[in-house]
């Protein structure tokens, strides 16, 4: 132990109590930096208020939050002096009785009465190194500060939908991936950032929780994908509107355990590294099944030219960008062999079946295990207005069933002659078209590019929209 400390009895987070001098051990389980401009911080008047919020354990059963306010130098000195799952030492930190109804709104629910604040001229944080740290500290890391049985599985929250919407629950689920930093600025001027993490596990293929946070951000940085089990405990879960679907939110009470030491946990695990090739489809797949856009949020009206600029403005980025536009289909080739314009595709996984054994090599391991298939429309079309032509945009499943206003078997019954006039009824007439645009390395032009809604548009509307 450094010799400042070394003369020094550690007290148990058990045995805090109000008032009293202490030095404390744990390790750091969570972490929170937050700015705020509220002036009731006696700093000087108008000057920001910032606060650095963490959580310490040093057993399994007890854990305290600690606080710290000032200007921003100091908490962000102190923020970025350690991470979580480090070991820390407190010396002098002022313990102070918990407003359990208060803080816990926004804060991680602990089982002590008390909390920790540190002062900027008297309290003092250390980094324990390697050798200091108590082994005893070392397996609390992977150790939920929640029952680990108290969890939702992702699809009773799918399926308890808006039942759940705005409850705050436990998560248990494997990482399917982790978005890239998205960095914002709000309209006072504050900067912000936000990343998107894809979960999944045996009930459910995909499923996002986005983290506000920079710690929390940070933390989902080291999860390698389809490998890595988080134990999410108090995320906060929604109806997402735009995109028809509930999604979880990292919060300031969320503490966040990955690859948590329990038996539920270990089952979880099992199974993705069991399933690993199954659950490696392509994001489309997974679409293919579970994205449904409420088409009411997409409001942006854009020429083919306009698209094509803002898809050079978004190289780069991952998260889809979503418009309408009023365009003509330019190519439809629904007359030509059937099998360019309807697949098998596996019943199980979505994905399209080899033609030759019509057999999901994916999910088929052997003869036993035969999945079923259905047949689906998946063609390309060119869409095209007065300033240019979008080619290649996805039109399959459903979409394209209420676009061309049949069914795939009612398709395959017609003949050629009846095709040739479905076609026609659309590339004569202008459309109103919603589209999905995703960066991808696979599609010819980098821009995969799907249509969310195919309908005759209405000319008055269509010519109002486009002269605006």
């Amino acid at each position: 132990m450094a010799n400042s400390f070394a003369s020094r009895t550690l007290t148990a987070l058990s045995d805090l109590q109000p008032n009293m001098a202490n030095l404390v051990s744990g390790e750091v389980i969570e972490t929170l930096y937050l700015k705020n401009k509220n002036t009731g911080f006696p700093l000087d008047i108008g000057s920001e208020r910032y606060t650095f919020s963490f959580t310490i354990r040093d057993s399994p059963a007890h854990f305290v939050n600690a606080t710290s306010w000032g200007n921003e130098d100091y908490i962000k000195s102190l923020s970025d002096s350690f991470r979580v799952g480090d070991c820390v030492i407190i010396e002098n930190p002022l313990i102070q009785r918990k407003d359990i109804e208060r803080e816990e709104k926004f804060s991680p629910a602990t089982p002590s009465n008390c909390k920790l604040f540190l002062s900027e001229n008297h309290s003092t944080v250390k980094v324990c190194s390697s050798y200091e740290v108590d082994t005893k500290l070392l397996s609390l890391i992977h150790l939920p500060v929640k029952e680990s049985r108290d969890y939702y599985s992702l699809g009773d929250i799918v399926a308890n939908g808006h039942s759940l919407n705005g409850r705050i629950i436990n998560v248990l689920a494997a990482v399917k991936s982790v978005g890239e930093p998205k960095y914002f600025t709000t309209s006072d001027r504050r900067k912000g950032q936000r990343c998107e993490v894809r979960l999944y596990d045996e009930t459910e293929s995909s499923f996002a929780m986005t983290c506000w946070d920079n710690e929390s951000i940070l933390l989902a940085q080291c999860w390698m994908p389809r490998e890595t089990v988080i134990f999410a405990s108090d995320v906060r879960i929604s109806f997402d509107k735009f995109r028809n679907c509930m999604t979880a939110t990292v919060i300031s009470k969320t503490i966040i355990t990955t690859n948590p030491d329990t038996p539920e946990a270990n089952i979880l695990l099992n199974f993705i590294r069991e399933n690993k090739e199954t659950n490696a489809l392509d994001d489309e797949i997974d679409s293919y099944f579970k994205e449904s856009i409420n088409l009411s949020t997409i409001v942006d009206v854009y020429t083919v030219e306009q698209l094509k600029v803002k898809a050079l403005k978004n190289e780069g980025k991952a998260d889809p960008f979503y418009g309408i536009l009023y365009a003509y289909i330019s190519t439809l080739n629904v007359d030509n062999e059937t099998t360019k314009v309807v697949r098998n595709r596996c019943s199980s996984c979505g994905y399209i079946v080899n033609e030759a054994s019509n057999m999901c090599t994916t999910c088929n391991k052997n003869s036993l295990d035969f999945k079923s298939v259905f047949v689906s429309f998946e063609m390309l079309i060119d869409l095209t207005d007065h300033t240019g032509t979008l080619h290649s945009c996805s039109l399959t499943g459903n979409v394209a069933e209420k676009t061309l206003g049949c069914t795939v078997n009612e398709f395959l019954a017609m003949t050629d002659e009846q095709k040739t006039a479905l076609k026609w009824q659309f590339l004569l007439e202008r459309s109103k078209i919603y589209l999905k645009f995703v960066v991808s390395h696979r599609a010819r032009s980098g821009l995969k590019i799907s249509v969310l809604s195919c309908k005759l548009a209405d000319p008055t509307e269509a010519s109002r929209s486009l002269s605006g």
